[in-house]
């Protein structure tokens, strides 16, 4: 992520509606040859506008790109974040030369919603991380992940309603590439919310008392609260507990400095 973030900010640094030309998803070029086209379009920033606003804007949008790729990366491991990335890419190069084929039109991929699609995973993985908005206001991941849903369906629908169906369903594009990579993690974060619906009571006190079966039957002291390693498996490792987080969390060495924070 922050290769592909380092090269953004070079693009924008650098700026001017030719370099964008040059690098952005074409059909027609691409098939003239220019072939750069198929990975290039990544690397074109937001349009946040000029002056003092516009650099200021494009850099908290990269900042945010980099946190949320860059926290998935650690979280996932690098060939897994990786996998997830292409994938996107080769979703939109499919779309894109789909659209061309039906409509004769070749559609203007961004990279926006390949980006904005991280946070749905990001929030399945860290539903209650607490991001302040503007520096100041508490908001939990979950909620700004039902916002981020929100302005897709906005999209599509405004594209729809514009007669614009080329562009209308590229959001789409992106949640497809989130439900085929983190289907199996979202549906486990539901899971648990539909198995508490459906009960109408439940026993505390035998649910206690499992808990603390559960707690003397541990062939472990410590384990990882990021990766699950526990001394038992890797005796030589160090365990560590963090104490800036909201409870008693265990972390191995290589996680203690590199997790996010529980709140």
């Amino acid at each position: 992520m922050l290769i592909i973030i380092a090269i953004t900010a070079v693009v924008y640094i650098i700026g001017g509606s030719g370099l964008i030309d040059f690098l952005s998803f074409n059909v027609d070029i691409i098939l003239r040859g220019q072939i750069w086209r198929l990975l290039t379009w990544i690397f074109i920033p937001l349009n946040t506008g000029a002056g003092i606003s516009g650099v200021f804007f494009t850099a908290i949008a990269l900042y945010f790109y980099y946190f949320i790729g860059s926290t998935l990366e650690r979280e996932w491991g690098t060939a897994k974040f990786t996998i997830y990335y292409i994938f996107g890419i080769l979703l939109n190069i499919i779309y894109g030369f789909g659209m061309w084929v039906v409509y004769h039109v070749s559609v203007p991929i961004i990279p926006v919603y390949l980006n904005l699609s991280m946070f749905f995973a990001f929030a399945v993985l860290f539903p209650d991380y607490v991001i302040r908005l503007f520096l100041i206001i508490p908001i939990k991941v979950k909620l700004l992940a039902l916002v981020n849903g929100i302005f897709f369906i906005y999209q599509i629908v405004v594209g729809i309603l514009a007669g614009s169906l080329f562009t209308a369903f590229m959001p789409l594009v992106a949640l497809l590439n989130f439900f085929i990579v983190c289907g199996a993690d979202l549906i486990s974060y539901l899971r648990p919310i539909k198995v508490r619906t459906s009960q109408q009571t439940i026993n505390f006190k035998k649910a206690a008392r499992q808990a603390k079966r559960d707690l003397a039957d541990k062939s472990y002291h410590h384990k990882c609260a990021v990766c699950g390693k526990t001394d038992t498996d890797y005796p030589e490792l160090e365990f560590r507990y963090c104490s800036r987080c909201n409870g008693y969390h265990c972390f191995c060495i290589d996680h203690i400095n590199n997790h996010i924070h529980f709140e």
